[in-house]
């Protein structure tokens, strides 16, 4: 193996993606999306698979909420009003599926309406 090589695979081990903080809150999104439909598909049986999902979407949206209560966020502020209350929304419906009062489909409406937005906007600078 040659110099070359060696530095080749050493600089390939080391080097990360680089991803903004959309593609990130994106690509979480996604995921406790698909894990919240995948167990509602999944039917009764898999409902601590649910739980977990809701669990996890919950907690996502603490964190987006956190953010746009941030004075430093940089979104408009109606859009971080709109978002916050999305959250409280959130919270509160989530309680009414795992009591098994209210049905898992307005949460997946709102996941997906949010990762059309992260989706369809202009790359970030």
């Amino acid at each position: 193996m040659n110099a070359q090589t060696l530095a080749k695979r050493a600089y390939a081990e080391t080097a990360t993606t680089t991803r903004t903080a959309r593609g990130i809150e994106y690509q979480l999104l996604a995921s406790v999306t698909h894990r919240l439909k995948s167990a509602a598909e999944a039917g009764p049986m898999a409902f601590p698979k649910l739980v977990e999902a809701l669990s996890d979407n919950r907690r996502l949206w603490t964190a987006l909420a956190v953010d746009v209560a941030d004075a430093q966020n940089q979104l408009p502020p109606d859009l971080r009003a709109q978002v916050f209350y999305l959250a409280e929304f959130i919270q509160k419906h989530t309680s009414k599926v795992l009591n098994r009062e209210a049905r898992l489909g307005p949460l997946l409406e709102i996941n997906a309406a949010i990762l059309r937005g992260l989706r369809n906007k202009a790359p970030e600078k």
